[in-house]
């Protein structure tokens, strides 16, 4: 049976006992059902996306007037993953051995950008009001790789605004000895706009999880800058964010923060464009720290 078959098959509240989730959104602004109209997605019912790399689920747990859960579960086809893929490109145990089907990653982010565009986009017909609303929010990401742990993950979120609950989960709950591993299970709570909360996951979900499953090139870059304005030009981590999202790329680094440092000190203030590009070149000559 496949998890959106079993979705339906199980009903929503238990599924989530069994299965576990990527990621749930849940408010208790009154109707909380109104997320729904926020999310463009119907609380009476299960619906799947096709997406490049498998099927994305959409379902909501609980939907009263007090509270409403959404959940979005991704089902990866670990087949298709690697077909077509030279082992070269994978590593010679890559293509069996990988947690890319079970862990919230850059196929997280890409469902995230299709399933909930408009939320994104921060339109809602039915109720547009909301949608500019700060109104209480709670994500939480079942299982999150953190390279650089937990110290990192609340550097990326707490800045923002976010009260960051972080679960290590063990390496291997059988064999305690071996210790934690890099995963955890997230909870952000905030009080803002929807299309926050979904922008910050889009863009720092594969940032901590500092692997992307598709090429980066100039698109990658026009999309950071678009989901980080307003933010990412004045985030503490803004460099470490740009490196991460674009894979490294050095080109691309230079761009992304050579406008970004445009954007936040404009020739208007007194600042020169040479006194930009010096804070550029300084920041890109920061060591990168292997993790």
């Amino acid at each position: 049976m496949s998890i959106y078959q079993a979705v339906d098959a199980l009903g929503t509240r238990e599924c989530v006992r069994r299965l576990g989730l990527l990621l749930t959104i849940r408010t208790t602004h009154r109707p909380a059902s109104d997320l729904g109209y926020l999310l463009h997605k119907n609380p009476a019912r299960v619906q799947t996306f096709d997406q490049s790399f498998g099927r994305a689920v959409v379902f909501y747990p609980e939907a009263s007037t007090d509270a409403c859960t959404a959940a979005l579960l991704l089902d990866v086809d670990s087949v298709g993953l690697v077909r077509g893929r030279s082992r070269e490109d994978t590593g010679p145990l890559a293509q069996y051995v990988n947690d890319r089907p079970y862990v919230a990653s850059s196929f997280l982010s890409v469902a995230i950008g299709q399933v909930f565009r408009s939320a994104m986009a921060g339109r809602s017909e039915e109720r547009p009001e909301l949608a500019d609303a700060a109104i209480p929010l709670q994500a939480r990401i079942a299982v999150l790789p953190c390279r650089g742990g937990e110290s990192l993950l609340r550097r990326l979120f707490e800045p923002l605004g976010y009260v960051v609950q972080a679960d290590e989960l063990p390496l291997d709950a059988t064999f305690p000895e071996w210790g934690p591993s890099r995963y955890f299970t997230v909870t952000l709570d905030r009080e803002c706009r929807l299309r926050e909360l979904l922008t910050h996951l889009y863009v720092l979900v594969p940032v901590l999880d500092d692997q992307k499953h598709y090429f980066v090139g100039q698109e990658e870059l026009e999309k950071l800058l678009k989901h980080g304005e307003g933010w990412l030009e004045t985030h503490p981590e803004r460099d470490t964010i740009v490196r991460r999202y674009l894979k490294y790329r050095r080109d691309l680094v230079r761009e992304a923060i050579g406008r970004l440092l445009a954007e936040e000190t404009p020739e208007a203030d007194g600042v020169s464009r040479s006194s930009v590009r010096d804070a550029e070149e300084n920041s890109l000559e920061k060591p990168l720290a292997l993790k």
